[in-house]
């Protein structure tokens, strides 16, 4: 199936130079920044510039979801799933795989008709059909809502505002679905600006090819791919996402040591998290972070890295038993994993 709505709107030195000056900053606070050595020149996203929503309809799909997905995750990217009823019913477990990767899943009806052309039951079926399959796939409900093909009328949101949906179109076409070529893609990403969404569409090999150099051209303009508010129905900083109970996990020796994790402040691009540690006094901390996450700052503890960059490694420096760190999630919001044992 595919949307033919015509669109209704039309950095090295830097990220060194932020990376640099982030640093200081955090040793000017008494932080220790520390780098895994595998992380060499990876800095912060910089989204002084704002947030825009990437947008794919009509998934998920057997033959190109995964692909799109790791994609999206090798990138540093979040986006927002519009996907049909019959697809999710047809591939729950490719559902799950968009929310376990950071993406928002949302409504894009049932079979992909023509909605205006229907009657309210049949729209009211279309829509909750596909709100009742999310929401079993996924444990979520979702709040956004893109008609097929753009078309909408006021039957149509007066069923949406009854489901609790809101409507999202967009303000750049990708042209996928009428073999748009991967630059003719890029190009078009090219054009979004701050709070504007994107048409793209799970299926097409052109588009999944485009992926990496519409994050490099995000990243050159300061933009970083964000949630849709279902406020607004525009592009904002992410909040929340997939997350991790605080966990305390025991080592195995009986007279050992107990780490409990937590989430503290959190940012578009990036959370601290806090360890606190009981047991014992001569402790060793294992976290262990979620590709492609990366930890970029330490504090109250000595730290080392294991050869990925991935298992950090931490010890008391005198400060006491509770240290923290700052993950630049990069797409994946999950709690790292974390362990103790005694020194």
């Amino acid at each position: 199936m595919i949307d033919t709505i015509t669109p209704r709107g039309t950095r090295l030195s830097r990220v060194r130079k932020a990376l640099v000056t982030g640093a200081l900053t955090a040793l000017a606070a008494g932080l220790v920044v520390a780098l895994p050595s595998s992380a060499g020149t990876a800095a912060a996203a910089d989204c002084s510039a704002g947030y825009v929503g990437l947008t794919f309809d009509d998934g998920p799909n057997p033959g190109t979801t995964a692909n799109l997905l790791n994609t999206l995750k090798a990138n540093g990217l979040r986006a927002t799933m519009f996907n049909t009823g019959q697809n999710v019913q047809n591939n729950p477990s490719l559902t799950r795989a968009q929310q376990d990767a950071g993406m928002w899943v949302a409504n894009h009806s049932w079979s992909h008709p023509h909605l205006t052309q229907l009657g309210g039951s049949q729209i009211q079926s279309e829509l909750q059909r596909t709100q009742q399959a999310i929401q079993q796939a996924t444990g979520t409900t979702p709040k956004l809502f893109r008609p097929p093909y753009g078309e909408t009328n006021s039957t149509l949101r007066s069923i949406e505002q009854q489901l609790g949906l809101t409507e999202v179109l967009w303000d750049v076409d990708s042209q996928d679905w009428n073999n748009a070529s991967t630059s003719q893609i890029v190009q078009a990403a090219g054009r979004l600006q701050n709070g504007q969404v994107i048409l793209m569409h799970d299926n097409y090999a052109t588009t999944i090819a485009a992926i990496p150099q519409i994050a490099a051209n995000l990243r050159s303009r300061n933009l970083c791919a964000g949630m849709i508010s279902p406020s607004t129905g525009r592009a904002v900083a992410p909040t929340g996402g997939p997350t991790a109970t605080p966990t305390a996990t025991p080592t195995g020796d009986p007279g050992g040591c107990t780490a409990t994790i937590s989430r503290g402040q959190q940012w578009g691009d990036r959370f601290n998290a806090s360890v606190t540690v009981s047991g014992s006094a001569s402790w060793i901390a294992t976290v262990t972070v979620r590709s492609p996450q990366k930890i970029i700052a330490t504090w109250n503890g000595s730290p080392s890295w294991d050869y990925t960059g991935n298992v950090m490694t931490m010890r008391p420096n005198g400060s006491g038993n509770t240290f923290g760190f700052t993950v630049m999630h990069n797409g994946n919001q999950t709690l790292p994993s974390v362990s103790c044992r005694v020194g």
